[in-house]
């Protein structure tokens, strides 16, 4: 045998594979190294194996579950179920939602109006107001707050982390 030094790196197993050293580089540290040195990408692989693990719990969920669960739900809603359930049926109940939302508009444009010209009307009145008045004004703050609050943590997908408290 030649010495370590004069060794190939590249030699082949007895199964005639690439040796782990033929396989990467010498100045590239072994595989398990470099995802460790990363811990970033240590904790995405750990995320990506729960995400991995979740779907299939959620497939085989809806494996067992899914045509009971189907069919149990058109028979609770079967008066809302326009029959024959075509594509073209689909189609047409599309249009109609779409163009009775759009009737809606001028209705729903005079109530925002209204309850703008009541928000004035309290502003303008705002020394009149007496403590309930004041306490309500602040839960509806609150409540939007905590909506925004709720957006917010939605938009991190689903986290906690990250907020400066």
């Amino acid at each position: 045998k030649p010495p370590p030094s004069q060794r190939n790196h590249h030699t082949r197993s007895r199964h005639n594979q690439p040796t782990p050293a033929a396989a990467s580089s010498s100045s590239d540290p072994p595989r398990s190294r470099r995802v460790a040195a990363d811990p970033s990408m240590a904790a995405l692989g750990s995320k990506l194996a729960q995400l991995q693990a979740k779907a299939c719990e959620a497939t085989r969920f809806v494996t067992r579950n899914g045509c009971a669960y189907h069919k149990t739900l058109i028979e609770k809603n079967k008066q809302f179920v326009v029959q024959p359930p075509t594509v073209e049926k689909c189609q047409e109940l599309s249009k109609q939602l779409f163009y009775t939302r759009i009737a809606s508009l001028p209705v729903r444009y005079e109530a925002f109006w209204k309850e703008a010209d009541q928000v004035k009307q309290l502003w303008r009145n705002r020394k009149d107001l007496n403590v309930e008045h004041a306490g309500i004004i602040a839960l509806f703050g609150l409540e939007l707050y905590g909506w925004f609050c709720i957006g917010e943590i939605a938009g991190r997908g689903f986290t906690f982390t990250g907020y400066s408290v």
